[in-house]
C-alpha cells in the first residue's frame, strides 16, 4: 500500500524532479524556476490547493496536486487533480488506486463533496485506473480551458 504525505516546504527538492518528470511524459514545457513558483503555495498551505507526496516520505515515487474550488450545483467544496504522477518503474501495482481511495475520504471529511479530473482519451491505464475509483464521465459536460 502506498503512503500519502501532505507536502511540506522542506519537500519541495523531493517534489521538483517528480514534477518535472510528468511534465516531460505529457509534454508540458515549464522551467524549474516555473515550477518552484507555482509549487511553493501549496507547500505554504495556501487554502487553494494541496500537494501530496507518494510513497516514502525520504524517497516518494509519486504526487498528487489538488486545487480547490466551490460548486453551487454540487453542494459546496470541490476539488480539481491538478496533477498526479507515479513513477513509471512503479507503476501497476495498485499504487494509483490506492492513492485515491486513501485521499478522497480524507478530503471528504474536510467538506469535499466532488472531485474532479481530466484524463486524456487516449490514455487506456489511466481511464481504468480512474473508474476503478469511482470516477465518472459526466456525458452532458464538455471541460472547457481559456488561459490568461
Amino acid at each position: 500500500m502506498s503512503s500519502l504525505h501532505l507536502a511540506q516546504p522542506d519537500d519541495i527538492e523531493k517534489l521538483l524532479p517528480l514534477v518535472a518528470a510528468y511534465h516531460a511524459f505529457e509534454g508540458i514545457e515549464q522551467s524549474d524556476d516555473a515550477r518552484r513558483t507555482a509549487l511553493a503555495p501549496l507547500l505554504n498551505g495556501t487554502p487553494h490547493g494541496v500537494a501530496y507526496l507518494v510513497g516514502p516520505r525520504k524517497a516518494p515515487v509519486g504526487y498528487i496536486v489538488v486545487s480547490f474550488g466551490y460548486s453551487v450545483e454540487l453542494g459546496g467544496l470541490d476539488g480539481f487533480i491538478d496533477e498526479f504522477f507515479i513513477r513509471e518503474k512503479v507503476r501497476g501495482r495498485g499504487m494509483g488506486t490506492d492513492v485515491l481511495l486513501t485521499l478522497l475520504p480524507a478530503l471528504e471529511s474536510h467538506g469535499l463533496k466532488a472531485l474532479h479530473l481530466e484524463v486524456n482519451r487516449d490514455n487506456d491505464s489511466a481511464r481504468r485506473l480512474y473508474t476503478r475509483a469511482g470516477f465518472k464521465p459526466r456525458e452532458t459536460y464538455h471541460l472547457m480551458t481559456r488561459t490568461a
